[in-house]
């Protein structure tokens, strides 16, 4: 079996993110169990698997993707220009999340300084891996409605399309695609007027092997119809489709696959690297590879998830909470380089994936090595 990419990994109630990839390593992003941000009762996340990433509370977020092989191709420089971005400065931060709960319930803690400093002062993805109609629109105006008073910009995480994680530990979602339509649309109504980043289900593009050609043919359809929901809700929404990473599939079969899922015609541009450990050289060469096989509209982006990519991926195999990591460059949209979009944190670092502490669980011990990393 290849590598794949990155997986994540979703446990517990709403919390962070976790993805692994092949051969040992995970291919995806999903949720782990630990807590991101949270406001009252968020949705649950996902556990760790050898896929996707995410939740609300900023809950846990998976862990890391499995890693195939990227392909070369061209780069893209233009940015869309009716679609503005956040300022450079102005990623909102939830007040609520796991790492947050332990800097206040451990001050006296040697570690707590500079994991205080290091990760709970930075802004992180809000995940939503719960199937929840009725509530989930409220669950996201609550977080749209704070950052915009605090004049930021939320990034968010759907993670609810049917079958994620190819049945691996962050499985789950609706119970089918028309409930997930659904529940898209009440998703989309929580967005609110202001600046907002969505990063559209994790794995759900890179990780769609496992689905047989008409299942993946759908979902590739209600993804298309996701990223127009959630672009007419808010004109001012940055929505971005699953881009793998750079471990994983070619940059022109991550292309074949976005076009498929309308990534060009009913989104911003991709994401990369969530819950993985790719360096971020590499990461937006593959972006860009893949954008420009892509093909357009000009102005697609890319984000890339730099929380835990400091010191590059481990080696091959070792996927789950892999020692000798760091933390990667701090949340931006000012990256300065054309055609990635931001840098981003969407797994919360310190979460586990499962090895250190359970999967979506904040790990002070984890986080410490990261920040020291």
């Amino acid at each position: 079996m290849a590598a794949l990419a990155s997986a994540v990994v979703v446990a517990g109630a709403a919390t962070g993110l976790t993805a692994a990839a092949g051969d040992g390593e995970r291919t995806t992003a999903r949720p782990d169990t630990t807590a991101s941000p949270v406001l009252e009762q968020l949705p649950a996340v996902p556990t760790p698997s050898v896929s996707p990433s995410a939740s609300v509370k900023v809950s846990p977020s998976p862990g890391p993707t499995r890693t195939v092989r990227g392909s070369p191709a061209p780069s893209v420089s233009s940015k869309r220009p009716s679609r503005p971005a956040a300022q450079s400065d102005g990623l909102y931060r939830h007040p609520r999340s796991q790492v947050l709960d332990w800097v206040g319930a451990n001050r006296d803690d040697p570690r707590r300084p500079l994991i205080e400093s290091r990760i709970a002062a930075q802004p992180a993805a809000v995940w939503f891996p719960a199937y929840n109609p009725g509530a989930v629109t409220r669950q996201v105006r609550d977080v749209t409605a704070a950052a915009a008073a605090a004049g930021r910009t939320p990034v968010l995480v759907p993670y609810a399309i049917p079958d994620r994680d190819c049945g691996g530990a962050s499985e789950g979602g609706a119970p089918g695609l028309d409930a997930y339509d659904a529940w898209m649309e009440d998703f989309a109504a929580g967005l609110g007027e202001g600046p907002v980043i969505v990063i559209l289900e994790p794995d759900a593009v890179a990780l769609s092997d496992c689905l047989s050609t008409g299942e993946r043919t759908d979902r590739f359809a209600s993804l298309a119809r996701a990223g127009r929901t959630l672009r007419a809700a808010n004109p001012l929404a940055r929505v971005y489709f699953d881009g793998g990473h750079s471990g994983w599939h070619t940059a022109a079969k991550q292309a074949a696959a976005l076009r498929d899922a309308g990534a060009a015609t009913s989104g911003d541009g991709i994401f990369t690297n969530v819950s993985n450990f790719h360096r971020t050289a590499d990461e937006a060469a593959y972006a860009r590879r893949v954008l420009a096989a892509l093909g357009g509209p000009p102005g697609l982006g890319a984000v890339i998830d730099t929380s835990r990519n400091g010191n590059g991926a481990p080696r091959a195999g070792e996927w789950c909470d892999p020692a000798g990591r760091a933390l990667g460059r701090t949340p931006t949209t000012d990256t300065g380089l054309a055609g990635i979009d931001a840098y981003l944190w969407v797994k919360l670092p310190g979460e586990s994936d499962g090895c250190k502490g359970s999967a979506g669980s904040f790990t002070p011990d984890y986080a410490y090595e990261l920040a020291t990393g």
